[in-house]
């Protein structure tokens, strides 16, 4: 937001419409900017509307201003902001020497922008009835199409970025116009694909012609294949983000820097799915392949198994749980899920813990295997994460995710009325497959949504530990986990359990895993 006294004034160039619904929005939106700085701002239109540029220069500085900054509100830098508006700015300066006019750039690709067209996105998907993983889906984006293959190719950046954000299964990209493919050919090209759904996302900032031509393709699309669901994203319209970015870009312009191409760069900015790799060391992944290939080569094969050595306890530890052994007979429960009892004992300080667990046939193996080939952990809170045993995580080269505090996991939240730990289940569930190892520890309606997806959308991740903690819903949503006979599942009955608990299930499971490796049961590179 500007703020303060001004030191200039802006000038938003729009594109004009023929459309009155594009005019008017785009009234709306300098309205909107009005109310988020303190800058005098007129409009004025390159062509099909009134006042033009040069009229709303005249009204800045007929209201008194002699620094003004001409903000194009384009997408991208084409023709347009090239050629047009540049040529513009060269008569106003010649027709009012007494002002210092600038120039600023367009918006170009921004992170809130994508930030926007992923909420547009999660609006549509929210608005269909059914759920589809996004593997199945195909994203189609369509742009204005120009005569610049740069501003086109902004277009097709755009869209692979929303396409591994988000974990489409493909993409695919189109234009309104001048470009090719155009947008009703590109649209059947998209539905040769074979996924399941469809979402059409115009990326264009206002209604008009082309909105209008583009949903009507659309709606075409859904009539000429009724089996294939195909969802009208809306275009980006009138948002505090596009307001957020012309202020930008008219701070930017006045100043006098230019953008530079690290604008978009995820170590640098929050970029749609990548954006807890903001300010992350950026190392060489050159150099990791490098020293993987090496030691694969390396004459001593079974060099990086010796490495690995049995886990060895804290004293208090391995005391602590010699008094756990001998306090009471545990023969009644499996042999390999006595050492998951154990811990389970020894975190919560009652030795009846494991009397309530329930364990699917070979579950514990199961879990240690799929640790050892996924070497990833799933959790509903990061509390979860905190309780694993580093040291394992990093001897068995293990990656943990939880999406509960993700921006994207907050607006599906939102938009579908579930708690934010569902929704980054459900996340889990678009992002990773199949291959993961689930451990819920706070949430039941983390449980109640992994058992959906499994029943209703065939997910199946390799073991799921169920354990959360609660009065509402827990002892339904274990229960319903206990039944779900399509995965492998550890749980309990009744309302105990709790992150710690969790997490000290999956501590047992990868001590294990340590411990076959160094008994050489098993391999590290399974």
């Amino acid at each position: 937001m500007i703020t303060g006294v001004h030191s200039f004034s802006i000038v938003l160039a729009g594109h004009g419409s023929r459309d009155k619904d594009g005019v008017r929005e785009f009234e709306e939106l300098v309205a909107l900017m009005k109310t988020s700085t303190a800058t005098p701002i007129s409009t004025g239109y390159l062509e099909f509307a009134k006042p033009t540029i040069t009229e709303a220069v005249q009204e800045r500085i007929d209201s008194g201003s002699t620094s003004i900054v001409v903000v194009p509100a384009l997408l991208a830098a084409a023709t347009h902001a090239k050629n047009d508006m540049p040529s513009e700015l060269l008569l106003l300066r010649e027709s009012f020497p007494q002002a210092n006019i600038k120039f600023a750039a367009p918006m170009d690709l921004h992170a809130s922008l994508l930030d926007l067209c992923r909420r547009r996105i999660i609006e549509a998907e929210s608005a269909s009835q059914r759920i589809v993983a996004r593997k199945d889906t195909c994203l189609v984006i369509v742009g204005r199409g120009t005569s610049d293959p740069d501003a086109n190719g902004d277009v097709a950046k755009l869209c692979r970025m929303m396409e591994e954000g988000m974990g489409f299964g493909a993409s695919f990209v189109c234009f309104s116009g001048t470009a090719a493919p155009l947008v009703s050919d590109g649209l059947k090209s998209a539905a040769k694909l074979g996924k399941t759904r469809i979402i059409v996302l115009p990326y264009l900032l206002f209604d008009g012609v082309l909105v209008k031509r583009i949903m009507a393709a659309a709606d075409d699309l859904a009539c000429d294949h009724p089996d294939l669901e195909v969802l009208k994203a809306g275009y980006l319209g009138v948002d505090n983000a596009i307001v957020d970015v012309l202020l930008e870009r008219a701070r930017e312009g006045w100043e006098g820097k230019a953008n530079m191409n690290c604008s978009l760069c995820k170590y640098r900015v929050q970029i749609v799915g990548y954006e807890r790799q903001k300010g992350a060391p950026q190392q060489s992944a050159h150099l990791l392949r490098r020293a993987t290939e090496e030691a694969e080569a390396s004459t001593d094969a079974s060099s990086a198994r010796k490495r690995v050595v049995h886990y060895v306890p804290h004293p208090i530890e391995a005391e602590s749980f010699e008094i756990i052994k001998s306090s009471r007979d545990w023969s009644m429960f499996p042999e390999d899920l006595q050492p998951v009892i154990w811990r389970l004992v020894h975190t919560s300080g009652d030795t009846s813990a494991g009397d309530d667990l329930f364990a699917s046939s070979g579950a514990v193996q199961i879990g240690i295997m799929a640790l050892l080939r996924t070497r990833r952990i799933i959790t509903d809170v990061t509390m979860v994460q905190s309780g694993f045993k580093q040291e394992l995580l990093k001897t068995l080269q293990i990656t943990t995710w939880c999406g509960v505090h993700d921006e994207e996991t907050h607006q599906l939240a939102k938009a579908q009325g579930i708690t934010r730990s569902a929704a980054g289940i459900r996340r889990a569930w678009n992002q990773f497959g199949n291959d993961a190892v689930l451990a819920i520890g706070d949430a039941p309606t983390a449980v109640a949504e992994t058992v959906r997806l499994i029943t209703e959308c065939f997910w199946r991740p390799q073991l799921v530990v169920g354990l959360p903690v609660g009065f509402v819903g827990t002892a339904e949503s274990k229960a319903a986990l206990k039944r779900c006979l399509q995965v492998p599942r550890i749980t309990n009955s009744g309302t105990r359990g709790g992150s710690p608990w969790a997490a000290t299930v999956l501590n047992a499971l990868m001590i294990q895993a340590v411990n076959q490796i160094a008994d050489k049961e098993v391999s590290l590179s399974v």
